[in-house]
């Protein structure tokens, strides 16, 4: 170095030496005012992580935003029919399996365990590892887990598998639901983007109704494992092609943070199996039912102990304890109980009348049209401020379509439920937009960190909420069931000529292959009895219906009431103004 060059570079050092120095003499009295104003026992926590910057958005082609969003649907398709298809077959599964309906609905319980949770972890695992790599490895496992189906030879492997299915198909939700995000701007991703990442989350029950026919026409149980690994095979290659745009990684995650996982994974999964099978043994029958309940019990206390004492939480439950949060969360649960008239509702009473998929399919194109003309008017009148106006309606077309319903009688036919099914789905799609966007306002008016606790919120009423609203569905059906059949048979009376004259006839039809006058008889009354046992089916879950209508009307009354008293100021002049709910 010249001498010329070291005289200028230490000219330029003494010149930005005193302003580096005079800025840290500036910063230093703030310092100790932030460290003298803080309690003392806040230290005893570490500092909180701050959150990754989220990154700038680089505006796409039209091809390719069509590309990214036929990506997410297709992400998202891939794990629903991962559990619908069992869901939806299940008689048609457990006859080739060897398998009792309880048996397999434990499938589904085992399948529900880990998927009830797991979100929430994958939230700070790709945040803290990177979007990308999440990506890849989420859809790897997924496809390496419906290849083991095909070695499954046992009841307790297939348990297994469809435990760990439940794990794979965990990040499958928020990747379907990303990807379709990321091609949608900004300004858009809260309208648009939402109804068209939850109508892609709500067809894949239809789809299976559709399709389950004809593959196990083709090749039994064996051929939905073909298409849901052929499918995610699919989703692995655009994966690969359509990239994720990726934040920058932050250290998100502390070893406190997976203890208290554990616990929050322990109760949620353990209320999911218990809302599963209960109803199967019956809630006061099978004593070992206390056993997870008292188990789910014990680990969310812990969960919340631990929260209730960290500085960083993993989730807020002083946030979600508070009014304006519990007044969201009932809405959702309360509508999340009532849409169980679709799938717990209509679709289990056709079956009962003895409906089989194919025989269903135009009501399943009625759903899965409902669902997506929803999501597209949604997107068109969903603006802020609407919220309240667009529940309204879609509570008011669950009341509708559930009181056409509680008009069904055992001559019912799918055709019968097209307008009041379609209803019903509309109202779906038309509902949980508005109330995704409000919750997601509320939490990033409070900090990124409270996303984590909002999703806490969605996925334990879109979930729990199922599986309770399908408990309280079955529960209640069976409880009118039984009292509807000891009505009507009381009102069977041998004496009477009518019952007289339809026993006859009932054992009439046997008379070709029974020759015996006495079992013709004892026929006649078995399949009288068996007709009685449909009518009480069919007055019970009209009663359900009509419950589900009386309870969307009761929702709907109170959100009037809720709306009246938060807008009271435009009514009564002298009214002290209360902000609006979060």
């Amino acid at each position: 170095m010249s001498p010329r060059e070291a005289a200028a570079r230490l000219k330029d050092e003494t010149i930005e030496r005193p302003e580096f120095r005079e800025d840290e003499k500036l910063a230093e009295p703030a310092r100790l005012s932030e460290t003298r104003s803080e309690p003392v026992a806040a230290h005893a926590f570490p500092a909180a992580p701050a959150p990754a910057a989220p990154p700038a958005f680089v505006p796409k082609s039209p091809v390719m935003t069509v590309a990214y969003i036929v990506a997410g649907t297709l992400i998202a398709l891939t794990q629903g029919l991962g559990l619908s298809f069992i869901s939806t077959n299940l008689q048609q599964i457990a006859g080739p399996m060897s398998l009792t309906q309880v048996e397999t609905t434990w499938l589904m319980a085992a399948y529900l365990f880990p998927n009830a949770s797991l979100t929430l972890l994958l939230f700070k695992v790709r945040a803290q590892y990177g979007l990308r790599n999440f990506a890849e490895v989420a859809v790897v496992v997924y496809v390496l887990v419906c290849l083991a189906h095909f070695w499954v030879d046992s009841y307790h492997s297939a348990l297994v598998l469809r435990f760990f299915a439940g794990v794979a198909a965990a990040p499958m939700t928020s990747l379907g639901f990303l990807y379709i995000l990321e091609a949608i701007p900004p300004a858009r991703k809260m309208n648009i983007g939402l109804c068209i990442a939850l109508t892609a989350l709500a067809i894949p029950a239809p789809i299976t109704g559709l399709i389950s026919p004809t593959l196990l026409d083709l090749g039994d149980y064996h051929a939905l494992y073909v298409v849901e690994m052929g499918l995610a095979m699919v989703s692995l290659g655009l994966v690969y092609l359509l990239p994720l745009n990726s934040p920058h990684r932050a250290k998100v995650i502390s070893s406190l943070d997976v203890v208290s996982y554990i616990f929050l994974a322990i109760a949620l999964g353990c209320f999911a199996v218990v809302l599963t099978v209960g109803r199967l043994y019956w809630w006061t029958a099978a004593d070992w039912l206390a056993l997870p309940i008292i188990a789910g019990i014990i680990a969310s206390a812990i969960f919340a102990m631990i929260e209730l004492n960290r500085r960083n939480h993993l989730v807020d439950i002083r946030w979600l304890t508070s009014r304006e949060i519990l007044h969201f969360t009932g809405a959702l649960l309360v509508f999340r109980i009532a849409l169980s008239e679709q799938s717990s509702g209509a679709i289990n009473f056709l079956r009962n009348a003895g409906m089989l998929n194919e025989q269903m399919a135009g009501l399943y194109w009625v759903i899965l049209t409902g669902s997506i003309v929803s999501g597209i008017v949604c997107a068109a009148i969903m603006k802020p401020g609407r919220a309240s106006a667009i529940h309204a309606v879609s509570l008011l077309f669950v009341a509708i379509g559930s009181y056409m319903d509680s008009q069904s009688t055992t001559l019912t036919r799918p055709e019968q439920m097209y307008v009041s099914q379609f209803l019903v789905s509309f109202a779906s799609g038309l509902f949980l937009p508005p109330a995704l966007a409000v919750g997601m306002g509320a939490a990033l008016k409070r900090g990124p960190g409270y996303i984590l606790s909002f999703i806490v919120v969605f996925l334990t009423t879109q979930k729990i909420g199922g599986y309770l609203g399908s408990a309280l569905y079955g529960t209640f059906v069976q409880w009118r069931e039984q009292f509807h059949s000891f009505r009507l048979v009381s009102q069977l009376i041998s004496t009477d000529p009518l019952v007289t004259a339809r026993l006859k006839q009932f054992g009439g039809a046997y008379g070709k292959v029974l020759a015996d006058p006495n079992q013709q008889t004892a026929q006649g009354a078995t399949l009288l009895a068996r007709q009685t046992q449909q009518q009480a089916y069919a007055l019970a879950y009209n009663d359900s219906f009509l419950l589900t209508a009386y309870l969307s009307l009761a929702a709907l009354g109170c959100l009037g009431i809720h709306v009246a008293w938060r807008n009271r100021e435009r009514f009564l002049p002298n009214s002290n103004p209360v902000p609006a709910a979060a």
